[in-house]
C-alpha cells in the first residue's frame, strides 16, 4: 500500500538532513499535504519541498511534534520486521556494557524508536508507549520481544502524562506472563527490587547506574542521606557498600517500604533509617536538631518539566541544596543531580558554588556524571541528554 505524502516547507528539511528525527507542525507544507487528512499514527512518506524523499515518518496532526522520522529508507516501514531487528541492535549495545540482563534496552529515538521506552529486568520486560505512531504498533512490539528474548513476562505501564498530548489513554497492563508485585533486578553487583507495576514510571531508574557506582566507593563507613530516596536506588547501594548508616527520606510510604525491603535484602536491616515526609521540611527539621552526614545524595524528581518552570524549579534545586549543605559534615560530600533537561549543567554549578559561599565554604567539585549507557544519547537530538550529577567535597572556607 502506498503511503500519502508528507511534503516539507522549502529548507525545512535541514535538520533532518543533519541527523534530526522529529518534523514540527510549522514546518509542513499544508497546502500540498494538509494535516487534517492524516490520522494520528499514520505512517506516511516524507519529502522535501523539492520532491526529494527522505524517509517513513508517523504522524500525529494533532501534536506540536507532528512526525517523527522511523527510517531514512524509503522502502523500509515501521513494523514487525523492523522492530525485531533495532531491538536486536539496542540489545547488543547493553550486552556490551552489563554483564547482568537488567537495563534500559531500549530508549526512543536514540535507538530508533521513538515513542518507546523498554526496561529489563531479566526476563520481564517493562513497555512504555507514549505516541500514537507507536500506540498502533504495540502488539508488533510484544510480538518483536518475544522473537528476539521469549519474555517470562510482559508489561505495559501506559500511564505516563505524555500520553495525553497524544491524546491515548492511559493504562497499566500485564499482557503476558505473570508479574510479581516485587521484580529482582542487580544493578552494580547488587541485587534488588523494583515495583514495576506501582512504582514511577517503569519502576526503577536505570540512568543513574554509574553515578551509584562512583558513590559505592566514597560511603564505606560513612553516615548517608538520600534525599528523595524513592525505593532506595542510591541508599541501598551505599549500604551493601558498607555504609555505617543509610536515611532514607520520601514522600513515599510505599516506596519507603520497597528501600527497606531492599535494606533487608542486602542484609542492612539494623543500618536502615526510614523518614517519610515532604524532603524540604525534614531537611529544615534535621539542620535545627544539628544532625550532620558524611555523605549527602540529592536526587530530586524533574522540578522543571517545561520552560516555564525554570524559575520556580531553580529555586527549588537551589533550596534542596543548601539544605544538604548544611547537614554535611565537616570535608562532607554532596552527590547533587538533576534529571531536569531544562536545568544546563552550568546552572547547577551556579546554585552550587552560590550555596558554598553564603554559607561561608569551599566547594570541590571533584568528578561529574551522566546518564548511563543503557541511555544513549542521540547526537542531534538534544532532549535525549539530560541526567547530570556533581560529586562535590564541601571544606570550611580558609
Amino acid at each position: 500500500m502506498t503511503l500519502k505524502p508528507l511534503v516539507l516547507q522549502a529548507n525545512a528539511d535541514r535538520r533532518l538532513r543533519a541527523g534530526h528525527l522529529w518534523i514540527y507542525s510549522n514546518e509542513v507544507d499544508t497546502e500540498r499535504s494538509p494535516l487534517k487528512a492524516f490520522e494520528p499514527g499514520e505512517q506516511v512518506q516524507v519529502f522535501n519541498a523539492r520532491g526529494k524523499s527522505l524517509g517513513i515518518a508517523y504522524v500525529n496532526p494533532n501534536t506540536l511534534i507532528c512526525a517523527r522520522l522511523v527510517s531514512r529508507d524509503s522502502d523500509i516501514r515501521l513494523d514487525r520486521s523492523l522492530l525485531v531487528h533495532r531491538l536486536k541492535v539496542a540489545a547488543s549495545l547493553r550486552e556490551m556494557q552489563f554483564d547482568a540482563p537488567c537495563y534500559r534496552l531500549v530508549y526512543g529515538d536514540s535507538d530508533g524508536l521513538p515513542g518507546l521506552v523498554i526496561d529489563r529486568f531479566r526476563d520481564i520486560f517493562v513497555v512504555q508507549i507514549t505516541t500514537a505512531g507507536m500506540e498502533r504498533m504495540q502488539a508488533e512490539v510484544v510480538e518483536a520481544l518475544n522473537k528476539v528474548f521469549r519474555p517470562a513476562a510482559i508489561v505495559l505501564r501506559n500511564d505516563g502524562k505524555t500520553r495525553a498530548i497524544e491524546g491515548l489513554d492511559t493504562f497499566v497492563e500485564v499482557v503476558q506472563g505473570e508479574v510479581p508485585e516485587l521484580v529482582g533486578l542487580q544493578e552494580n553487583g547488587v541485587e534488588l527490587l523494583a515495583p514495576v507495576l506501582t512504582g514511577q514510571k517503569t519502576g526503577w531508574f536505570y540512568d543513574h547506574r554509574e553515578n551509584r557506582a562512583r558513590m559505592q566507593s566514597l560511603v564505606k563507613g560513612k553516615r548517608v542521606l538520600d534525599l528523595f530516596s524513592y525505593v532506595g536506588g542510591w541508599g541501598a547501594q551505599a549500604l551493601a557498600a558498607g555504609a555505617e548508616e543509610v536515611s532514607c527520606v520520601d514522600a513515599s510510604a510505599g516506596a519507603l517500604e520497597v528501600a527497606a525491603e531492599n535494606a533487608r535484602l542486602n542484609d542492612a536491616s539494623q543500618r536502615f533509617r526510614a523518614l517519610q515526609g515532604d524532603a524540604f521540611d525534614l531537611c529544615k527539621a534535621m539542620v535545627a536538631e544539628k544532625e550532620r552526614f558524611d555523605v549527602v545524595i540529592v536526587d530530586p524528581p524533574a522540578f522543571i518539566q517545561k520552560r516555564k518552570d525554570i524559575r520556580n524549579g531553580e529555586r527549588a534545586y537551589a533550596r534542596i541544596n543548601n539544605f544538604a549543605m548544611r547537614l554535611l559534615a565537616k570535608d562532607g560530600v554532596l552527590i547533587s543531580a538533576s534529571c531536569s533537561m531544562h536545568l544546563q549543567r552550568e546552572r547547577l554549578v551556579d546554585m552550587l558554588r552560590a550555596n558554598s559561599r553564603e554559607l561561608d565554604r569551599t566547594a570541590q567539585i571533584f568528578a561529574q556524571g551522566y546518564q548511563g549507557g543503557d541511555h544513549p544519547i542521540h547526537p542531534a537530538i538534544p532532549e535525549t541528554e539530560y541526567l547530570k550529577a556533581y560529586f562535590l567535597r564541601v571544606l570550611p572556607a580558609s
